[in-house]
């Protein structure tokens, strides 16, 4: 205890000491550091909880949006303001979500900054989806094999010509696509004009090394005529509706079933539509009267029942083909066989017994220009010949395309015993690219194989030797099977996009920007694509986000 006093200073002096006494009066404190850090951590919470929110009110602009495209439905209405009797579809959804979900609803009512519903933020979203479908369709073109284009060109309602471009392609589950890509607007419809365009269009879409994917072009040469559209009374209308219960189909320049379809209602229903002209001949003005008397005349005419009934026994065998034609997975070796079996069909009935039957009514007085039975006949077998001469025209084979003889199912049996080797040539021709020997084996191989033979179509085999992974082993003719598939037979799926354009950009839209355009046209062609993507939104999402980051609005 006498030299308590001396270790007492000694002890303060000591660093231990005052290590102790530095914890003791920071005990229960925070240091500034770790208040820096709780501080960001808080920020950071806020900062994601105004992103979770921001995220999942996109989410539901997303899905209305989406909604409108994909039914083809007019986003904006007449009058957009609050309170207003005609906002539009897309308000009305808006309005219809925002009673559903309270974080909606309360950002509607509160947001200042960004409420998402303007016409301004409608085309951004619109432009990002574009953006998200058009990168899949971009994904998959480059991973296919062979990319084919089809291309065809119409006038929408504003006057604007617009040229379609459609690609086609196998994907990665063995199934072939035929995808709308874009409308391009022509300031000209030459063939220059058009060349020009869809060069452009395609050398940014395929790199140099990717060129040689570009197997095949298909085009529309038919030319479109438009029709003045007439009027027809009401009164008319309900005595047809009285008596023959039945509408008349209307014809059309470029689609063989509208014809089809007017030849055998008129067939079908003659003796009503006889009855209605006469219910028309007792309560009508002159002019209507006349008008019906020679409808009546017609209808009862020897020659114009004989050549109907001629027509009504082509028609279905027509329909048929149309039907056929119409597929997205139509290819060569399908077409051979449909045009095939509607050749058959044709000269079955330009021989057949019944033609020679086919009596029209005879009428109360023979016309002095009425025809003769042979005539008739004479003129019936050319209608046949006819047919089948332009059938013969309008689907002649080139050299490229004979290559789907090779994969006819039906004609393995006979190529077993006597190879197609003129058709190997032909094809080996047209595709430098494919070893004619080992082609040659293969094929051998295939034909020989009882498994093989009874593939309908080009799409079956090929799907039939990718489920046994045997593409390794038939690599040539795994080869052959993508040129035929993703060649196109048809330009069909164009003149979808232009029924599409005409519900889409119509007389009350007629001034609609071309990515609008695009866009809602993508939304409905590419529906199934849209809704088949599980993180659609959220990829629009984050391009959206990428838009707004100057704007500094957290997404």
């Amino acid at each position: 205890m006498q030299h308590l006093s001396d270790k007492v200073k000694k002890h303060e002096k000591a660093k231990n000491h005052m290590d102790s006494c530095l914890k003791f009066s920071a005990l229960g404190r925070v240091n500034i550091a770790t208040q820096l850090d709780e501080g960001y951590r808080l920020a950071v919470l806020r900062h994601n909880d105004e992103v979770s929110k921001n995220r999942h009110i996109l989410n539901w602009l997303i899905q209305c949006v989406k909604f409108c495209g994909i039914s083809e439905l007019a986003l904006r209405g007449r009058d957009e303001t609050e309170g207003s009797a005609n906002p539009g579809i897309f308000r009305g959804l808006v309005d219809f979500v925002a009673q559903l979900d309270e974080v909606f609803d309360e950002h509607l009512k509160t947001a200042s900054v960004f409420k998402g519903t303007s016409k301004t933020i409608q085309n951004e979203l619109l432009g990002c989806m574009l953006g998200v479908v058009k990168e899949r369709i971009v994904e998959e073109v480059k991973a296919a094999k062979f990319v084919a284009i089809q291309a065809d060109e119409t006038t929408d309602v504003s006057t604007q010509t617009q040229l379609v471009l459609v690609l086609r392609y196998i994907d990665g589950k063995y199934a072939v696509h035929e995808s709308f890509f874009e409308f391009l607007p022509l300031t000209e419809s030459t063939a220059t004009s058009i060349a020009n365009v869809i060069l452009e269009r395609l050398n940014s879409l395929f790199s140099d090394d990717e060129r040689e994917k570009l197997i095949a072009q298909a085009y529309d040469g038919a030319s479109v005529m438009r029709g003045e559209k007439a009027g027809v009374q009401q009164k008319r209308t309900s005595i047809l509706d009285q008596v023959v219960a039945r509408r008349l189909p209307r014809a059309s320049a470029t689609r063989w079933n509208f014809n089809s379809r007017i030849v055998n209602t008129v067939s079908e229903n003659r003796a009503d539509l006889i009855e209605c002209f006469e219910t028309i001949k007792t309560s009508f003005d002159q002019p209507t009267v006349r008008e019906a008397s020679g409808f009546i005349r017609m209808l009862q005419d020897e020659d114009f029942v004989f050549f109907l009934s001629v027509f009504h026994n082509i028609m279905p065998h027509v329909d048929i083909l149309y039907q056929q034609l119409q597929q997205k997975d139509i290819d060569a070796v399908l077409i051979q066989r449909a045009l095939q079996r509607f050749t058959s069909s044709v000269q079955a009935i330009r021989g057949s017994p019944s033609l020679q039957q086919v009596q029209g009514e005879p009428a109360a007085k023979r016309s002095r220009t009425a025809l003769g039975e042979e005539e008739k006949q004479r003129m019936a077998k050319e209608i046949c010949d006819t047919i089948l001469a332009h059938c013969k025209e309008r689907f002649s084979f080139t050299d490229h395309l004979v290559s789907a003889s090779l994969l006819q199912g039906d004609l393995f049996g006979r190529y077993c015993h006597s190879f197609p080797t003129e058709a190997l040539h032909a094809t080996v021709k047209a595709y430098p690219m494919l070893d004619q020997a080992k082609l040659h084996t293969e094929l051998s191989l295939i034909y020989e194989n009882s498994e093989f033979k009874g593939c309908c179509g080009a799409l079956a085999l090929y799907q039939l030797l990718m489920s046994y992974n045997l593409q390794d082993t038939f690599s040539e003719t795994v080869a052959l099977l993508n040129i035929i598939i993703t060649t196109p037979m048809t330009t069909s799926e164009a003149e979808r996009c232009f029924s599409t354009l005409k519900r889409i950009k119509t007389f009350l839209r007629n001034s609609m920007g071309q990515e609008r355009l695009n866009t809602l046209a993508m939304l409905s062609m590419e529906r199934k694509l849209v809704l088949s993507m599980p993180d659609f939104n959220e990829r629009v999402i984050d391009c959206f986000a990428a838009l707004k980051e100057t704007q500094q609005i957290p997404c």
